[in-house]
């Protein structure tokens, strides 16, 4: 019988989970990479994909209800409820290139993500996880990603969680002319944030960073000035806003570094984990945001987009149903190849055969006869091919399990 691989992916996002259970959800690099050498130890394909706004994982095999239960158990030990999603084959495909599209993004059109999917693939492919399914589902969401870029608007004008952020505090503040802003983390999340404050004329900018080299860099870049990170306290009493996008796994901003009595003070915490201690929020000068309260001031940029939406998708529709029909057609595979070596092994034994009768012709002539007889074999053998193959892009096996059992190609 033919074989094929399914994938699955299970997961949960902006749209399905509160910050607070993304964080617990949240895998850095050295977690992902225990997660999928254990689902591939289990015979799957795995690649997560871990990011602020979702933690999915894609594992690929031949049992899509065993591949779905080892991602479940992965995520049930990080401590996921409810709020899981689970889709399968060509809606599991589907997905992803939605994801990166940009188009299930909390800000629609955000081109980060389509490097996120890459680095994702990347790593499950140094630790030997991901293989020939998820290499090519991968790879092919990668290249729907840059079809929506470059074949609508979705993404002409982009707009990102660093430029929606900055967005958030200049409707906050009333404008950010006159401004004191505070970038904690020169990552490419605080890059980001630096260059949209610059480019909307904010009136200082300090940066500050756990790298010295790093920040300092970054200060160049933009005309800023630079702290460490040892100096935030004192960076934080004579700023209005501040922008944190760390990669720490501990609280970078507390009660004790934003200080009991001062002036109003904007915290935007773009850093998941949290880099500002929630009860930060309590004080009454401090008015902390997060990503969850980025969607309102997205959603508003997103109106110009809307016409090009449903082209998006047409792409991502399509890419999809052309990836699953490729997962079916090489389930046929196996018996086509099988096949074309029975017919190839008959050939050559009839010449061998009748190599007796052929000791007269002249190497040209044995040549044309060869030539021949593989010409009869392949003429023979395309329609067959090309109906079994047609047969499983509609995911119809009886042609392949026929070619099996007509020509006893499963027979020892």
């Amino acid at each position: 019988m033919s074989r094929a691989r399914h994938v699955v992916v299970v997961g949960t996002s902006h749209r399905h989970a509160p910050l607070e259970r993304r964080e617990q959800l949240r895998l850095c690099e050295s977690q992902a990479a225990e997660v999928v050498q254990r689902l591939s130890s289990h015979g799957h394909e795995a690649v997560a994909l871990s990011t602020c706004n979702r933690t999915e994982l894609y594992v690929a095999g031949p049992d899509a209800r065993m591949a779905r239960w080892g991602a479940e158990a992965e995520l049930r030990l990080l401590g996921a409820g409810d709020g899981l999603y689970r889709y399968e084959d060509e809606q599991a495909a589907r997905h992803l290139f939605r994801v990166a599209a940009g188009l299930d993004s909390l800000v629609a059109g955000e081109t980060q993500i389509l490097g996120q999917v890459r680095a994702a693939h990347a790593l499950a492919l140094d630790e030997s996880a991901s293989g020939a399914t998820l290499n090519r589902l991968f790879q092919q969401a990668i290249e729907a990603g840059r079809r929506v870029r470059t074949e609508t608007e979705v993404a002409r004008h982009p707009v990102s969680v660093p430029s929606v952020a900055v967005e958030l505090a200049q409707r906050e503040l009333d404008g950010l002319a006159g401004v004191s802003a505070l970038v904690v983390g020169s990552g490419a999340m605080g890059q980001l944030v630096a260059l949209n404050l610059m480019h909307r004329g904010v009136g200082r900018l300090v940066v500050a960073g756990r790298t010295a080299a790093r920040a300092a860099e970054l200060a160049l870049r933009v005309d800023a000035e630079w702290v460490e990170l040892d100096g935030l306290r004192e960076a934080l009493a004579g700023v209005d806003v501040v922008f944190s996008a760390t990669s720490s796994a501990a609280h970078v901003v507390t009660e004790r570094e934003v200080g009991a009595s001062r002036a109003p003070l904007l915290l935007v915490d773009l850093a998941v984990p949290r880099d500002v201690d929630p009860a930060v929020a309590a004080l009454p000068h401090c008015t902390v945001r997060n990503l969850d309260d980025l969607e309102t001031v997205a959603a508003s940029s997103l109106d110009r987009r809307l016409r090009e939406l449903p082209r998006a998708e047409a792409i991502v529709a399509e890419e999809a149903v052309r990836f699953v029909q490729r997962q079916r057609e090489l389930a046929a595979a196996p018996a086509i190849a099988s096949l074309h070596r029975r017919a190839e092994e008959i050939r050559a034994a009839e010449l061998a055969r009748a190599a007796g009768r052929l000791v007269g012709l002249s190497p040209a002539e044995r040549r044309s006869v060869e030539s021949l007889t593989a010409q009869i074999v392949a003429k023979l053998l395309h329609v067959p091919t090309v109906r079994a193959k047609e047969a499983a892009r509609r995911d119809e096996n009886m042609y392949a399990d026929a070619l099996l059992h007509l020509f006893a190609l499963n027979d020892a």
